[in-house]
């Protein structure tokens, strides 16, 4: 079988609902990372395959096939066709997937997989609020009520169950939160996130430029005191918007290839995709499947958890990656080595090639080889990809 490389890997830096993002139309902004990803690799435009980006919220600004448009807001040939994904929070993630698999077929060479979220213009639920605003229908059908009587997927309660289960407390949920803004501080100040991040120009209210470059969602001066004192989400539940992740606005991409497009254009290759999986299990409980689907990967991959020095998994909610730990018997200085989702933000449908950029950037960084990302995706989904730093 060919094998699949990974040539380029950037992400925006995070920007708040309503911050220093919510200024550029999502189109705009996949567009300004594709173009990165072509002048980064020196890749013909003309060249390229398929653009496949995912994004979950596929409404208003981010309706009518968000990836075509993004390339139409781009310089990059009318030629180059798209598709937009949607996997929920791991959209681009299957991008990434989707990808490999055309060229590891030998059907496509050259494939640029990315995602873009908007939260600030499409927010997190529209394409459902939108339609039982008019009378329509909503996700929920007839069916699925009889299969599941009087339950709704709730990704709150789900976190909030996983919480119980795996026998975690809020002070744990806390300081895991405390964590993650200290860890993205630090990488931030150290300038390790710099190779990842392509600068966005933005305009202030002032009419002056300047680039975003630093996650806007950081707390520089976070503590746990503040994180504790948080409201909770729900009476007697254990999580509060400081152990979630952020809701954001951003862009993110990689550029796929196999051998002959690596011969071709004299590219070198930052990483192989080692192993790809996709799983599902139980939709009440919704965020759970990350924990099985990786001992599937890893089974199928022949691998053990201790063969893999980095591992990034999404922090929809602090439960997620502790319940993961835990029931992998994982390391935790592996985790999340530069902060997650609960500083940085989580732009939904761009959030698979973002954590991808961090992870790949970490390894060759330290000099490490193989890096696991996974994250939860509502319907209680999950995709497992492993890859192999070069």
């Amino acid at each position: 079988m060919k094998q699949a490389y990974i040539v380029a890997a950037a992400r925006t830096a995070g920007g708040r609902r309503g911050g220093r993002l919510s200024g550029w139309h999502p189109a705009d902004l996949g567009g300004r990372m594709l173009d990165h990803l072509a002048a980064t690799t020196g890749i013909d435009p003309a060249a390229i395959d398929d653009v496949i980006m995912g994004c979950v919220s596929q409404a208003g600004a981010q309706a009518n096939n968000v990836a075509r448009y993004s390339v139409l807001a781009s310089s990059l040939p009318e030629s180059v066709p798209a598709t937009t994904v949607d996997r929920q929070c791991g959209s681009s993630q299957q991008a990434v997937q989707f990808a490999a698999q055309a060229v590891m077929s030998g059907m496509m060479d050259v494939v640029f997989a990315a995602g873009v979220e908007s939260m600030s213009r499409v927010p997190m639920g529209t394409p459902v609020t939108a339609a039982t605003a008019q009378g329509l229908d909503g996700p929920f059908s007839p069916a699925m009520e009889r299969r599941y009587k009087g339950v709704r997927f709730s990704q709150f309660a789900g976190a909030e169950a996983i919480a119980r289960k795996h026998g975690l407390t809020k002070d744990e949920l806390d300081q895991f939160a405390l964590d993650s803004h200290l860890k993205a501080a630090a990488a931030t100040r150290s300038g390790a996130f710099d190779g990842e991040i392509l600068p966005i120009e933005i305009t202030g209210a002032d009419g002056a430029t300047e680039l975003h470059r630093i996650d806007e969602g950081i707390r520089f001066d976070a503590s746990f005191e503040g994180i504790a004192g948080v409201k909770l989400l729900q009476e007697g539940g254990m999580l509060t918007a400081a152990t979630s992740s952020q809701v954001c606005d951003g862009a993110s991409g990689v550029v796929v290839v196999g051998e002959d497009a690596l011969k071709r254009f004299g590219l070198t290759p930052l990483a192989r995709l080692h192993h790809m999986s996709v799983g599902a299990e139980d939709p009440v409980i919704n965020l759970e499947a990350p924990l099985a689907v990786t001992r599937r990967a890893l089974d199928k991959a022949g691998m053990r958890i201790g063969d893999i020095d980095l591992y990034e998994v999404n922090e929809a909610f602090a439960p997620i990656p502790l319940a993961w730990l835990r029931a992998l018997d994982a390391d935790p200085v592996r985790l999340n080595v530069h902060g997650g989702a609960i500083a940085l933000g989580h732009p939904l449908g761009a959030s698979g090639t973002k954590l991808m950029a961090t992870l790949i950037h970490a390894l060759r960084a330290g000099g490490k080889r193989y890096g696991l990302q996974t994250m939860c995706e509502g319907g209680g989904q999950a995709n497992v990809t492993i890859l192999e730093a070069l």
